[in-house]
């Protein structure tokens, strides 16, 4: 693996691991009840705004992050698809004299199974 595909797949986990904890941390729209809990101590430690500005802009960023990462990484897999497609992988081709055969055998073997009593079970090479 080449080492800018490793360094976009860690950045690629650790931004996601840390966008977990971001929304994690966000106080819902709901969550004004949890203020008589002790909830109401975490706005001082941002600020008098709270923490819902930062929070929502740091997760913003790396939510873009993210998609940038994860759109990188299809460019990396496709590559590497046809990379292996040009490795000399053997493909298997049907030729034409052999899907006439394969049609006519299919054939008499649908005739054969009506039952009807003129025809002839075709024999196997």
């Amino acid at each position: 693996m080449d080492w800018v595909e490793t360094l976009v797949v860690v950045l690629h986990v650790l931004i996601a691991v840390t966008l977990v904890t971001l929304v994690l941390l966000q106080q819902g729209k709901g969550a004004n009840a949890g203020a008589a809990f002790g909830g109401g101590a975490s706005q001082t430690v941002f600020g008098s705004e709270g923490s819902s500005n930062f929070l929502t802009r740091a997760t913003t960023l790396l939510a873009i992050v993210f998609f940038v990462t994860s759109f990188s990484l299809a460019v990396f897999a496709k590559q590497r698809a046809e990379v292996a497609g040009e490795a000399g992988i053997p493909v298997v081709q049907e030729s034409s004299s052999d899907a006439g055969q394969a049609e006519s055998e299919s054939a008499t073997e649908g005739e054969a199974g009506r039952g009807e009593e003129g025809d002839a079970l075709p024999e196997l090479e």
